[in-house]
């Protein structure tokens, strides 16, 4: 089990329809990128990125039904490299929590619900917790 962000156009990024990252587009990102790489010429689904984390093989994957990308259980620079890619995009970068990422520790919710902002405040103070702290119920 892990925690995913994705870079999407959609409302929500599990959305069955809206706005998509084209093959396209996400081919000419990672071809223009110097700190990206396809992990294989023949499927360019998953690329490789060459930036400094705490993982040994960071990796961003592309999603042709949902039109998006992701990754698994990001670290501070990987959710830094979605930003500045979504912003290429003309996209956000969003995690599964629907949260969406303007700095790695700065996120919002985008209001789509009569949500009173006293429980508004208190979801984003809970998802500041650790998922894997939330689902061992150590928060």
């Amino acid at each position: 089990m892990g925690y995913n962000l994705y870079i999407t156009r959609r409302r929500n990024h599990f959305d069955d329809e809206g706005p998509s990252i084209s093959e396209d587009e996400w081919r000419e990102l990672v071809e223009s990128d110097p700190e990206l790489s396809f992990k294989t010429k023949d499927d360019i689904r998953m690329a490789s990125w060459a930036g400094q984390c705490e993982y040994p093989d960071p990796w961003f994957a592309y999603d042709s039904k949902y039109g998006s990308i992701d990754t698994k259980n990001p670290d501070e620079p990987i959710i830094d490299k979605m930003i500045q890619m979504a912003a290429r995009l003309n996209a956000k970068v969003q995690g599964d929590d629907l949260e969406v990422y303007r700095s790695p520790s700065d996120f919002f919710y985008e209001d789509d619900d009569d949500t009173p902002n006293d429980d508004k405040v208190q979801m984003t103070q809970s998802i500041r917790i650790p998922w894997w702290k939330r689902l061992l119920g150590l928060s």
